[in-house]
């Protein structure tokens, strides 16, 4: 009795969900819906007739078999249409063939006696039927079929965007709920080989949940869903169809076994699953077979030849990817193999110094190098028309010496590649992975459209060269700015030894002063040129321990002649003594420039919460602006003569210690520097 009910009730769901989908919508897909739905129905309803009516019990079921041998082409022709993007509707030569094979179930059902495929000497009263042969062979096609179309039902589900899942998750669930419970139904049926119909109650009530499912979705559902399936996709679903095909032939394979007995060696059958195996594998990866199936794929399932979403984010991404400018142009030329099904390719571009268009990258392509000229028939061809040009086509504006070169060559098509309306270059590609495969306006166009975006992405690596190069250019340029301004420096020491010498040079003070200046400066300018010599090293600040007051003391002499007074407590501080004698010099040099001649020029060294260097002049100072916005910015001066790059300098080289420095100036009062050691050891005496 609990029989009758369920499958009563899933009956009254079923039919009238079938009714109302093809009432809703006029389509195949909503006529295929129906069939299924009430394909379904009928089953139940056959089946549940063979057990309530003893009497004519097999008449039922021969009812119900040709019922079933129905399931296949409604399933698969409903699974390939469910929601799917509307357009001229197409089935290829392979799926064609596929459907009208499914039509053998019901020709079989109908011809052939009932014994052959069940017997059952107790049915209904034992609710158990064995498979015969036919039977056996009959439901493993039949399951094969259900599974075919589940996969179509999951293909449909992942390429589904988030509005399109809201209005058909419901109706796609129950589909595949009822598919799934059919499925599983005839595995046990061929796993047993015998059909049980203890079953029927579990069938009957995931039907009525899965028929409630539809008919919320039919009746609740706000427009319409068309959803396109992704090529990868629908290439993985091949995939994994020809794996399906491998494991069930592997299955015949051994219920063959069976009839052979002992006769047959086991290990020729384990031999033949692994051939069988390498077999599919080397299928799987040959690029001329992958290539095929993707042409069959278009042909048969798409209004457009490419997937250009896809094409378009995996070509970008790429690009984008590209560590130098060799691997850019390699990438695009293996994008333009991938996507036309190209055996190699070349790329030539527009070299300047010499004359012409030469090669600069190729993929799986050996071409010779040659130069062609700006007034190559074929440059002149491209530059006009801006065609891809195919070399199958005749093209009589070509001279045929030019032509030859890209027959000779095997190459198939020539892509220009247009900065503007300027032929920046073109790409050359050889022979395709398919030789049958045709090579449409569409092809062409995205040859060109992705030619547009390769001219962009070179365009911009070449200006990101051209910016490197001007950088290092840049940092010449600074580096040379820089020595000029400590030679400068040096000179002014050797001018100002030069002019005192005039008045003192009889003086053997001044004498010995100034060969230890002379000295001092000689070593300064070896140093310099070393460091010229070893430019582009890291500069490492060597340090050790430094008495402050006695290197202002020593730098101040050898600036002789002028009136340097240098003062204060003797800190001692672990800093590079040749850098920070190079910064006192600095302050110096402008303390004793921004001054009146003779006018005096002061040096303290001491220490109040850190130790520090100050260095005093009374001469014209600088503007509080000045101070704020450009002291300690390169190429900055109040100074005619001035390179504005000392306080810069300095600033560098006070951080490397980790330090800072301080200005208090106002115009025509004069100026204090002031250099603070801040993260410099204590000095000996607070040691001790």
């Amino acid at each position: 009795m609990s029989i009758s009910i369920l499958t009563i009730a899933a009956i009254i769901i079923l039919l009238p969900g079938a009714g109302y989908a093809l009432y809703k919508e006029r389509s195949r897909t909503s006529m295929f819906l129906f069939a299924v739905l009430t394909t379904t129905a009928m089953l139940e309803l056959f089946d549940m007739l063979s057990i309530v009516s003893p009497v004519d019990a097999f008449f039922w079921k021969k009812c119900a078999l040709i019922t079933e041998s129905l399931l296949p082409p409604f399933w698969i022709l409903c699974s390939v249409t469910f929601a799917r993007q509307a357009g001229p509707w197409k089935m290829g030569l392979g799926l064609k063939f596929f459907v009208a094979f499914t039509f053998l179930f019901p020709a079989l059902a109908q011809k052939l006696p009932l014994n052959l495929f069940l017997y059952a000497p107790d049915f209904p009263a034992e609710r158990l039927l064995f498979l015969g042969d036919v039977g056996f062979y009959f439901y493993i096609g039949i399951m094969a079929c259900l599974v075919f179309a589940l996969v179509n039902f999951e293909v449909t589900l992942t390429n589904a965007s988030p509005d399109a899942l809201a209005k058909i998750k419901y109706e796609i669930i129950g589909l595949a709920t009822i598919l799934t419970v059919q499925v599983f139904y005839y595995s046990q049926a061929l796993l047993y080989r015998s059909i049980n119909m203890n079953y029927l109650p579990l069938r009957s009530f995931m039907y009525l949940v899965a028929a409630t499912l539809i008919a919320y979705s039919l009746a609740y559902r706000r427009g319409d869903a068309h959803i396109q399936v992704s090529r990868q996709v629908a290439f993985k679903s091949i995939v994994l169809l020809a794996v399906g095909v491998y494991l069930v032939m592997l299955g015949l394979l051994g219920e063959g076994m069976q009839h052979f007995g002992v006769s047959f060696p086991r290990t020729v059958t384990v031999s033949l699953a692994f051939l069988g195996g390498i077999g599919l594998l080397l299928l799987m990866l040959s690029e001329r077979v992958r290539r095929e199936v993707k042409v069959s794929l278009h042909k048969n399932f798409y209004q457009h030849k490419h997937d250009y979403r896809t094409q378009w984010i995996r070509f970008t991404e790429q690009l984008s990817t590209s560590r130098s400018g060799d691997e850019l142009l390699r990438r695009i030329l293996a994008a333009y193999c991938d996507i036309f099904g190209i055996t190699g390719s070349a790329l030539y571009l527009y070299e300047e110094n010499r004359g012409g268009y030469c090669k600069l990258a190729e993929h799986e392509i050996k071409l010779p190098e040659t130069i062609l000229r700006a007034d190559n028939t074929l440059i002149s061809f491209m530059t006009e028309f801006t065609w891809v040009i195919s070399i199958n086509e005749e093209v009589p504006d070509i001279r045929p010496e030019d032509a030859r070169f890209f027959s000779e060559n095997l190459i198939s098509f020539v892509v220009p590649i247009f900065d503007g309306k300027r032929l920046e270059g073109f790409i050359t590609l050889g022979p395709p992975v398919n030789r049958n495969e045709t090579y449409i306006y569409e092809d062409y166009d995205l040859m060109k459209t992705i030619a547009r975006q390769a001219s962009l992405a070179i365009l911009h690596q070449r200006l990101s060269d051209q910016i490197s190069h001007a950088r290092e250019i840049e940092a010449i340029g600074n580096v040379a700015t820089f020595v000029a301004h400590d030679l400068k420096n040096l000179v002014s020491s050797l001018s100002l030894i030069v002019e005192n010498a005039v008045r003192y040079i009889h003086n053997e003070d001044f004498q010995k002063d100034m060969l230890t200046s002379l000295g001092n400066t000689v070593d300064k300018m070896q140093k310099l040129i070393g460091r010229l010599r070893n430019l582009g090293e890291q500069d490492q600040i060597n340090q050790q321990k430094v008495n402050l007051l006695e290197l202002a003391d020593k730098t101040a002499q050898t600036l002789i002649g002028n009136n340097i007074t240098v003062s204060g407590t003797p800190e001692i501080i672990r800093v590079d003594e040749n850098e920070i004698q190079k910064v006192i010099l600095n302050l110096l040099m402008n303390a004793i420039e921004a001054s009146a001649p003779n006018e005096p020029v002061a040096i303290e060294v001491g220490r109040s919460e850190f130790p520090f260097i100050r260095v005093i002049d009374k001469g014209c100072g600088m503007s509080a602006r000045f101070v704020r916005s450009d002291a300690f910015k390169p190429f900055r001066t109040t100074k005619k003569k001035g390179l504005g790059i000392g306080l810069y300098q300095c600033r560098q080289i006070v951080e490397a210690h980790g330090g800072r420095i301080q200005i208090n100036s106002e115009e025509g009062h004069g100026s204090i520097f002031t250099v603070i050691f801040s993260n410099s050891a204590p000095s000996e005496n607070e040691a001790a």
